[in-house]
């Protein structure tokens, strides 16, 4: 065994019968690098990641390939999920070098840790010939290297930087026009999402063109969205037999997925699918939310109410070899026998033909039509068809628990807990099934107790009893965001109360006064060799746009000016920025909260909690909830309660309009027209 026997991640352990001498990143091993001046061979994957066990069966498992690293490198493996920080920092150097970066991710640096090579998945002669090229030339002709990483890290340096600007930018509705314009030249018409494979579902752009759609009457947009989210929960992408989406699809259609799924992606799926039915009231959305949140309880939930991360994308296939997908795909013989007299029928459904073919005699379920068209196509009822379909995804389900499942990540991440305990939130409030309000509490309370120390840090990751590696920008984040959609729903002060102390935790140790932004890693841990600033949403939101956003909804609930310049201070210097509007949807949704139509609801009285739930079940994306039962020293609702009454106060812009005890009134009056004057 090398030194990852010693560790924790599920990814390292993998590799802990590797012959290669892979040793874990801290601060004895780049010690010894600087103590022996050997060149650092930094390798950064996850579990759920296909390329990165076939790397490993084909070159670290190799032993020729370990003789040429162990020979001249210090060789080092990282979990990018526990270690982000590092990954984001390299992973811009490989981009500089290769003009691209995925995983696996491999890194060759000095002993200093500056990079001089790198790119991702490398055949096994490739990569000892690249290996054994580098360390002549250190040796040889070391003065070649020195030079080359003295100018990627300068580069790398400069990308750091966030570009300042001094004037002020109004947050108008013409910026957010002309961006949806350019933005929906990408949009594919036949499919939903952007038109390119490989495909991202990209939570966080389709949460802001709902809400911008919903709040400037843009039909055509909202038919946009629904196409996409229709689209993607047709399966394959989504795994309709057990709910629970895939990382993404390698085609245009959303069929073919890379068959991982991880708990951050379906987390935030649920949410954006909570808040579309809470607008359209769309069966198939409420069938996504459920399916996928039976999932995440069977297959992630643990006994201390925490959440595993991932399931891989490989399984053992019928021959007993690590095949991608193999526990999701069907051929059509296995198909014929399970669902005998039905299986026409099914084959109309779920596409057991050229559009639902894949591979190798395989197919991937996907709709491409709703059920009221085959229905209708069929001459069925389509309460008959409806049952039906949930008949033959509970015989295939029975069928595929059969096979041999594939690897779970079993640690916990606390970024990733956050979102996914959002998402039971979400789906309470679009759904008002008591189970997700528990399971949701379940968690917080495990973050409070297991992920928090007595200093009120957080921890990055949770494995075997034991919370380790101290909290990045997207842990606290995160938590943030949905500790206040826990106070939204339980009107529970404790909830905000610990947002705000973890908010006062991220000004002291991440903010950085002289870029105006927040830094990835907190000024408590040791210096990488650049500091990271996470500005772009991706699969998941920026660090920064979350955390302004978080600072936006504290300043109105604490009444807080620090807190909301700080937040527009943020926005004001990312908008002139933006080019590419996908890559910022976070930041525009932060935009929208700056508006002349954003509201406040506070309701203070006996009936707060019943009248936030029926609140809380319509789509109000402008619209910040606060309340309670008693007198309450919020500064949001100081001096609002009235004994023996629940009054409600709408307020826009910190505005307030006379109080009401009546609940239509004020429905309707949120309910009328979104457009932006």
């Amino acid at each position: 065994m090398n030194e990852l026997n010693l560790e924790t991640s599920p990814y390292l352990l993998q590799h802990a019968n590797n012959p290669v001498h892979w040793k874990a990143w801290n601060e004895k091993t780049l010690a010894l690098a600087k103590k022996e001046n050997k060149l650092i061979l930094i390798s950064i994957g996850y579990s759920a990641c296909h390329w990165c066990h076939v790397m490993e069966h084909e070159s670290f498992e190799n032993e020729e390939v370990a003789t040429t690293m162990n020979a001249h490198f210090i060789n080092i493996k990282i979990d990018r999920e526990e270690r982000p920080d590092i990954d984001a920092v390299y992973m811009k150097a490989v981009q500089i070098m290769t003009g691209r970066g995925g995983w696996p991710m491999n890194v060759v640096a000095l002993p200093d840790g500056r990079p001089i090579w790198g790119g991702t998945y490398f055949r096994k002669n490739e990569w000892i010939n690249s290996l054994e090229k580098l360390q002549e030339i250190y040796i040889q002709n070391p003065e070649t290297i020195l030079d080359y990483a003295e100018k990627l890290h300068e580069g790398l340096q400069s990308i750091s930087i966030i570009p300042k600007t001094e004037t002020t930018t109004d947050f108008t509705f013409e910026i957010l026009e002309k961006l949806i314009e350019k933005w929906q030249k990408s949009f594919d018409w036949d499919f939903g999402g952007m038109a390119r494979a490989p495909k991202f579902m990209m939570p966080t752009n389709y949460e802001f063109l709902l809400r911008y759609g919903h709040q400037t009457n843009d039909k055509k947009l909202l038919e946009f969205v629904d196409l996409t989210l229709t689209k993607m929960a047709f399966g394959g992408l989504f795994d309709t037999v057990d709910g629970g989406f895939s990382r993404y699809s390698v085609d245009i259609k959303w069929h073919v997925p890379h068959f991982e799924k991880m708990l951050y992606d379906n987390g935030q799926m649920v949410s954006l699918y909570a808040n579309a039915y809470k607008l359209t009231k769309n069966k198939l959305y409420k069938e996504v939310i459920e399916k996928t949140l039976d999932f995440v309880e069977k297959e992630w939930l643990t006994p201390e109410g925490s959440f595993y991360s991932a399931i891989d994308a490989d399984s053992l296939n019928h021959e007993n070899h690590l095949e991608e997908g193999a526990f999701y795909v069907w051929t059509k013989k296995e198909l014929q026998v399970i669902l005998k007299e039905d299986f026409e029928l099914f084959s109309e459904v779920f596409n057991v033909n050229e559009f639902g073919f894949w591979e190798h005699e395989n197919y991937v379920l996907i709709q491409n039509q709703s059920l009221e068209q085959i229905a209708k196509q069929q001459n069925i009822a389509i309460e008959t068809l409806e049952q039906k379909k949930k008949s033959w995804e509970q015989k295939l389900y029975l069928e595929r628990e059969k096979r041999s499942k594939p690897r779970l990540d079993d640690k916990c991440l606390t970024s990733w807990n956050a979102i996914m305990l959002k998402g039971f939130v979400d789906a309470y409030k679009a759904l008002n099934d008591e189970k997700y309000l528990k399971i949701a509490l379940q968690n917080a309370n495990f973050i409070i107790e297991k992920l928090c120390n007595v200093d009120g840090n957080l921890f990055r990751t949770y494995k075997n009893g034991k919370a380790t590696i101290n909290g990045y920008l997207e842990d606290y984040v995160h938590v943030m965001e949905a500790f206040i959609s826990l106070y939204e729903v339980t009107f529970d002060e404790h909830w905000l109360h610990k947002t705000k102390d973890l908010a006062h935790h991220c000004l002291d140790y991440f903010y950085d006064e002289k870029e105006q932004f927040f830094r990835f890693t907190s000024r408590q841990d040791s210096d990488l060799i650049t500091p990271h600033f996470e500005v772009e949403d991706n699969v998941i939101p920026a660090a920064n746009s979350v955390m302004a956003n978080v600072l936006f909804k504290l300043s109105i609930y604490f009444e807080n000016s620090y807190f909301e310049k700080i937040s527009q201070q943020m926005l004001q210097h990312i908008i002139p920025t933006i080019d590419y509007p996908s890559a910022f949807s976070n930041w525009l949704n932060l935009l929208l909260n700056f508006s002349e139509q954003q509201k406040e609801i506070a309701i203070c009285g006996e009936k707060a909690i019943e009248f936030g739930t029926k609140i809380n079940q319509y789509y109000f994306p402008n619209a910040i909830i606060a309340g309670g039962k008693n007198v309450s020293k919020l500064p949001f609702l100081e001096n609002r309660f009235v004994e023996n009454e629940t009054l409600l106060y709408l307020c826009q812009n910190r505005t307030c309009q006379k109080p009401t005890d009546n609940l239509e009134e004020i429905l309707i009056e949120l309910k009328i027209n979104h457009k932006f004057l």
